[in-house]
């Protein structure tokens, strides 16, 4: 079983930085596919980032300004958000699956429980 925990939310002005990380523990990370999730208030969960060995994948409203990064000797897996916008406002989530890059959050097996992230205009 895997459990995943988020931190490194928080408040942000429009234009600043955050930086997300999710440890692991009941598992090697290495195998899975992680993946970055973010849901809005009234909003359906949508996807934001993914990762698998060398591969990743990217939503185009973050794609140059979000990196994912996986540290497997730590087993931790990293979002880097830059030049945030006030439409980043969201709860992020971390998650887990095998297989190949989903976008799809129903194709993920494991959740953490999320950490918010909020930006200031």
């Amino acid at each position: 079983q895997v459990q995943l925990v988020e931190s490194g939310g928080g408040l942000v002005q429009a234009g600043g930085s955050l930086r997300l990380s999710c440890a692991a523990s009941g598992a090697t990370l290495s195998s899975y596919v992680m993946g970055w999730f973010r849901q809005a208030p009234g909003k359906e969960r949508e996807f934001v980032a993914a990762s698998l060995w060398g591969a990743m994948k990217y939503a185009d409203s973050v794609k140059g300004r979000f990196t994912i990064s996986r540290d497997n000797a730590k087993n931790t897996v990293d979002l880097q958000m830059n030049s945030l916008k006030p439409e980043d406002t969201a709860v992020y989530y971390c998650a887990a699956t095998v297989g190949v890059i989903y976008s799809d959050y129903a194709k993920y097996d494991y959740w953490g429980q999320g950490t918010q992230v909020t930006v200031s205009s």
